[in-house]
């Protein structure tokens, strides 16, 4: 059976929630939530999901319980279990985000979207980012603003619960395993090459032991197809 880019991509982020177990998944953009839902319906049937203002909810969005923002940001993003894959205007090798100006931060060329909740994410608990155009102007040498907070700079405030897991592209999955903690790929989707990737990419990355990124099953496929996503929307990000 045919699968797309799209496809692979939504099990390559249903594989970020895997041994989460009840932890609160906070997924940002179409692919990484259809994601956080096939986990749900298939691995990971603990997984909490909130609708993204006062609520928690399960994979057909039925609500499950009361979570309002401000106890999320009281309870949850200090002290909680929660697993966030955020999206990145930049990101550079040792796992740095921007998701706050282009340009310096004082007079900026760009104003983005603002810090957000992308310190705290990054401080205290597991971290992961969606990127769905793989290229030189997202993946940089430096980030011009430190939003997200990269192993280098981690280890620089001696952040205690610091952990920045993988960045899933319409490339390939990686992850910042690299002695130096660098950007490594884990695995590249069907049909990408390392070559692909190096064009894509400001800096070196290590893709000698990446494997092949494998795709939904069957019942996943039709899960994605059929229950989670019967009008494409995956398409959107990732087109066909």
């Amino acid at each position: 059976m045919s699968v797309s880019r799209a496809e692979v991509a939504v099990k390559a982020a249903a594989e970020l929630f895997r041994g989460d177990g009840a932890v609160l998944a906070s997924p940002f953009g179409v692919i990484p939530s259809l994601g956080a839902k096939l986990a749900r319906l298939t691995f990971e049937p603990e997984l909490l999901m909130s609708d993204g203002e006062a609520r928690l909810v399960d994979a057909d969005g039925v609500v499950e319980g009361w979570q309002p923002f401000g106890r999320m940001l009281e309870v949850i993003v200090p002290y909680g279990r929660r697993h966030v894959v955020m999206g990145a205007s930049q990101i550079d090798r040792f796992g740095n985000q921007n998701i706050s100006a282009i340009g310096g931060h004082a007079r900026p060329a760009r104003q983005l979207l603002g810090m957000r909740g992308a310190p705290g994410n990054t401080a205290n608990h597991r971290t992961s980012y969606w990127v769905p155009k793989h290229s030189k102007r997202v993946f940089v040498e430096s980030v011009d603003v430190v939003s997200g907070v990269g192993y280098d700079n981690a280890a620089k405030a001696g952040l205690r619960f610091h952990d920045l897991y993988r960045v899933v592209t319409n490339l390939g999955v990686f992850d910042f395993g690299a002695p130096d903690r660098s950007m490594r790929a884990v695995s590249l989707h069907p049909g990408v090459t390392s070559a692909d990737v190096a064009a894509a990419t400001s800096f070196p990355v290590d893709c000698s032991d990446a494997s092949v990124t494998p795709g939904p099953d069957e019942t996943e496929l039709r899960l994605i197809r059929e229950i989670l996503d019967p009008k494409s929307l995956r398409d959107r990000e990732i087109p066909a």
